[in-house]
């Protein structure tokens, strides 16, 4: 059996319904875990559910919105009950709004660090409650963050969100620092994707138009693959991969850490 076989397993991603999420869900049910979506966006979370599912694996859907303490504990007593456990968890919920400092907009910020670091926050609270010996699962596992490259490097256009993704480095870090100390059998780890042609990653090169930062989508694009130097975006395979890889037993000797999944753009 490979150490990347996750079959036994049962996982739960946030912001599964599409995008990067959705490539994680897939990625982990091919990898053989059962897979439950968390998302606010109700259809096509369902929809990929659906499409997950054709890997043979069970998976399911659930409401999510990760800034309520509620739905979490709602969302991670689902899946526990529907997939008779849990010992992975995807933290990959975010959102990014773009804006030059000196026009930064107080909501805004708002927003994103109450779905960007709150839930994060809330998800390592109830996944490490679920996993940790006496808990709802109580077998350990492993829990994934999504920060960004925008953490490790100076980009305009992004402070707000370079901010909150740098914050989910840091909860990685502290929370893995206490599974270990308290014995929750429990890894934590996060990952630094590079920019990868989703919706949100196209939307964000749209941006620096829109800000006068780059005089077209297009250039933004070529900027950041000359910044890379294996010379491309990152695909979504390439961050899913990773967290299958940080979910699996082959990292079972890595917490702590935050893995840039960026084409070496960061370093």
């Amino acid at each position: 059996m490979s150490v990347s076989d996750l079959a036994g397993r049962k996982a739960l991603v946030t912001g599964g319904a599409k995008g990067l999420g959705a490539g994680m869900a897939a990625a982990l049910a091919d990898a053989g875990a059962a897979v439950v979506i968390g998302d606010v966006l109700e259809e096509e979370g369902r929809a990929t559910a659906d499409s997950v599912a054709k890997s043979g694996v069970d998976t399911g859907f659930v409401k999510l919105d990760v800034t309520d303490d509620g739905n979490w504990e709602r969302a991670v007593a689902a899946t526990v009950e529907q997939l008779g456990g849990l010992d992975l968890l995807v933290n990959n919920a975010g959102i990014e709004i773009s804006s030059l400092v000196v026009d930064i907009d107080p909501a805004d910020i708002r927003r994103m660090c109450e779905v960007n670091i709150l839930g994060v926050a809330l998800g390592l609270k109830h996944g490490l409650r679920a996993m940790r010996p006496g808990g709802a699962a109580g077998s350990g596992g492993a829990i994934v963050n999504v920060s960004s490259v925008a953490a490790t490097i100076p980009f305009p256009g992004i402070a707000g969100y370079s901010a909150t993704k740098s914050a989910v480095d840091r909860l990685t870090r502290v929370a893995a620092q206490e599974a270990g100390k308290l014995g929750y059998g429990v890894r934590v780890n996060c990952v630094y994707p590079g920019l990868v042609a989703t919706e949100m990653g196209l939307g964000l090169a749209a941006d620096m138009e829109r800000l006068g930062l780059w005089p077209s989508a297009d250039a933004a694009v070529a900027d950041v693959i000359g910044l890379t130097p294996l010379g491309r975006l990152g695909e979504v395979a390439d961050i899913a991969d990773t967290v299958v890889f940080l979910a699996s037993d082959a990292a079972r000797f890595v917490t702590g850490i935050g893995l840039p999944v960026d084409g070496g753009m960061g370093m």
